[in-house]
């Protein structure tokens, strides 16, 4: 019997590649943005700060990376998820690095036949909440990977 012992992930070409894109696309717009790509685990594969970024946001940037690495889903969705379920939005809210507002998307692997539905996130932070979805997603595609 063959036993796998790793799981596939996102590369680390492919994280320099997202979070570069990512940044390059908040330039063309003017704004300052963190940019962080965590794989499957979590663990920090690339990070970009723009000069003038706000420095908050570095942490934010990577916690949003890696709740949507965590959970397979974006962080804007979070709320939905939670609905009008007070014990949840409770014990949820109390979770370290769980952000549950927009600029985080998950990495989704590009061959369904590896069985691996995401493989990492990616998370921005630093400009609106629509401006930092829309740099996270300019770095999925800069991978050829949709969001």
């Amino acid at each position: 019997m063959e036993v796998r012992t790793t799981t596939p992930g996102i590369t680390w070409e492919a994280a320099s590649a997202a979070a570069q894109a990512a940044v390059r696309h908040a330039e063309a717009n003017g704004w300052r943005i963190n940019v962080a790509v965590v794989d499957r685990g979590g663990s920090l594969m690339a990070f970009l700060r723009m000069s003038g970024a706000y420095l908050h946001s570095i942490d934010i940037a990577i916690d949003k990376a890696y709740t949507a690495a965590s959970f397979g889903f974006p962080t804007k969705d979070w709320m939905a998820a939670i609905g009008h379920d007070d014990g949840m939005k409770l014990g949820f809210s109390a979770q370290p690095r769980l952000i549950v507002f927009g600029g985080g998307l998950p990495i989704r692997s590009a061959a369904a036949a590896d069985g691996i539905e995401w493989i990492g996130g990616i998370g921005v932070s630093g400009a609106s909440e629509a401006q930092d979805q829309e740099c996270a997603g300019a770095g999925l595609a800069a991978i050829g990977l949709a969001v």
